[in-house]
């Protein structure tokens, strides 16, 4: 029997990736309808091993395997980047973007080969189709990357294979299929260019705040790893265990990555930092009012715990308690993007590094504050953490800040792209913080009508296309960068695919959702 959100998902994906080679067509798009398609026959056999248990590792089980959705956003992102520094004559972004879109494809179709190789019988068909997308992604590869580029995409493919095994073993039941492509595929990458560029620095050249996300992100992930390994043989609920954790942070912190990120930029990373981080009146009114908000989603944290306690049944914060954090976080991005962008890029780094660094307390229970972080997050769980970890607030905090991190700076004359494209930093405002959280809010008190299969219903899914709009023309108001060039009717074809898509998906949509919508608009 057909899954029929599954087709209606895979549909409206199908839909985005026509109307981006509508714009785009080149001989990358004959590669990427063809991961579509051959992603669209080999997750029903991911979907298969999920239900029979015959997938190599845990998987997450609340939803399926989100192969499709998740294959296209790395090769689309790519193409669409490489097409706006076409048009700005930035010949090296261009070539990155080349290289982005060919890795993308290399690593779903690896993903794709394993869902093939391990379903038993072989399906035959499956594996034809398979083959034929494989021959036409390196067909396309041999004739438009370099030897350098080629070594580089395999660079992080074999990453990328090496991280599976091991994080996919460490943490079950964490991922779908299609959420690990995603955020693997993304640490992969990210790790391949900071040993790139550290094997290959030249005083003066590269930005400081794209090292320190680069830094960050793989120092965090590498702390992580080297704690769990030693957990392994160590108790790390007790004292000594806390005290050992807290003692190598340090020293990884300080001996390894302050020295690195110190190689990279060519000054004290701490000094760099205070000294950016202060250097307007504008920053410091920023930052305080961050620290308000901070503060006051701590409150919310703290009254709901509080409120669980004085009840005697079960207590769970509801869908418009979880959203508040929502609206916080539209809140703390809007005025980054408006007023300050490399303060907001730098503040989610930092961000991002403290929200695992307090997940890994809360995971591997670190004196003083593990146990105690388990009882307040414990509260605000749903079925999306089925694993060990606690990723959604993560999530959240990615799918507000990978517009921002991945905005093509370099191509963009005066720091904002025309038409649409200047709407790219607020994607995940626009997705995430405003129409995910308006379709839930209104969904689940006013909604009837459920769309086939699904919980979601029209009027919540309506109601986040308009409340999009309203935006829109808040930012247009607000931010006088933004010149949409009156690309109006593609700004709302792209508003309403993503929403649809929110309305169908299983994955997470925080991640999700925000990534789509930015390659409509780069598009």
């Amino acid at each position: 029997m057909l899954n029929k959100p599954l087709l209606a998902e895979s549909l409206i994906v199908f839909i985005i990736v026509l109307f981006v080679h509508a714009v785009v067509w080149d001989r990358y798009s004959w590669c990427a309808v063809a991961l579509a398609v051959q992603a669209f026959y080999v997750q029903f056999k991911w979907d298969r091993l999920l239900q029979l248990g015959g997938a190599v590792f845990q998987f997450r089980t609340a939803a399926n395997s989100g192969l499709l959705p998740a294959s296209m956003v790395i090769p689309l992102l790519g193409i669409v980047m490489k097409e706006r520094c076409k048009a700005a004559g930035i010949v090296y972004f261009e070539r990155f973007g080349i290289v982005v879109a060919s890795t993308g494809m290399l690593v779903a179709l690896f993903l794709s080969v394993i869902a093939v190789g391990i379903t038993k019988p072989v399906p035959t068909n499956t594996c034809i189709l398979t083959g034929v997308a494989g021959s036409i992604i390196i067909y396309t590869m041999k004739h438009s990357l370099t030897v350098s580029e080629v070594i580089e995409v395999l660079e992080v493919l074999l990453i990328f294979v090496y991280l599976s095994m091991i994080l996919l073993y460490l943490l079950p039941r964490c991922f779908t299929p299609g959420e690990a492509l995603l955020v693997l595929g993304g640490i992969s990458f990210v790790l391949n260019q900071l040993i790139k560029r550290s094997l290959n620095v030249v005083e003066g050249r590269g930005d400081p705040i794209d090292f320190f996300l680069l830094v960050a992100v793989v120092g965090v992930v590498l702390l992580g790893l080297f704690f769990t390994v030693l957990f392994i043989f160590m108790d790390s609920g007790t004292w000594i265990s806390s005290m050992f954790f807290h003692m190598m942070t340090a020293v990884l912190g300080l001996g390894v990555i302050m020295p690195w990120l110190y190689r990279l930029i060519q000054r004290n990373p701490l000094f760099w930092l205070l000294q950016f981080l202060f250097q307007t009146q504008t920053r410091v009114y920023l930052l305080v009012y961050w620290t308000l908000l901070a503060a006051s989603a701590c409150g919310v944290v703290f009254y709901q715990n509080a409120k669980r306690s004085s009840e005697s049944k079960k207590h769970q914060a509801s869908t418009i308690t979880r959203k508040y954090f929502h609206f916080i976080v539209v809140a703390t991005y809007v005025p980054g993007l408006i007023y300050d962008r490399q303060l907001l890029h730098v503040a989610a780094v930092l961000c991002l590094a403290v929200f695992i660094f307090l997940e890994y307390i809360r995971y591997f229970r670190i004196k003083p504050f593990g146990q105690t972080l388990r009882h307040l997050l414990s509260l605000f769980l749903d079925e999306r953490d089925s694993g060990p970890l606690i990723l959604t607030h993560i999530y959240l905090l990615l799918g507000m800040s990978l517009p921002v991190w991945l905005f093509p700076r370099s191509c963009a004359p005066k720091g904002a792209l025309s038409g649409a494209g200047a709407l790219v930093p607020y994607s995940g405002v626009l997705a995430v913080g405003v129409g995910d959280t308006i379709a839930s809010v209104f969904g689940s008190t006013m909604g009837e009508i459920k769309w086939p299969g699904t919980k979601k219903t029209f009027e919540g899914t309506m109601t986040a296309i308009f409340a999009q709009i309203i935006a829109v023309a808040l930012i247009l108001i607000f931010d006088s960068s933004v010149n949409l060039n009156s690309s109006y009717a593609w700004i709302l074809a792209s508003v309403s695919l993503v929403s649809l898509l929110e309305a169908y998906t299983t994955q997470i949509d925080n991640l999700l959702l925000p990534v789509y919508l930015q390659i409509m608009f780069m598009a």
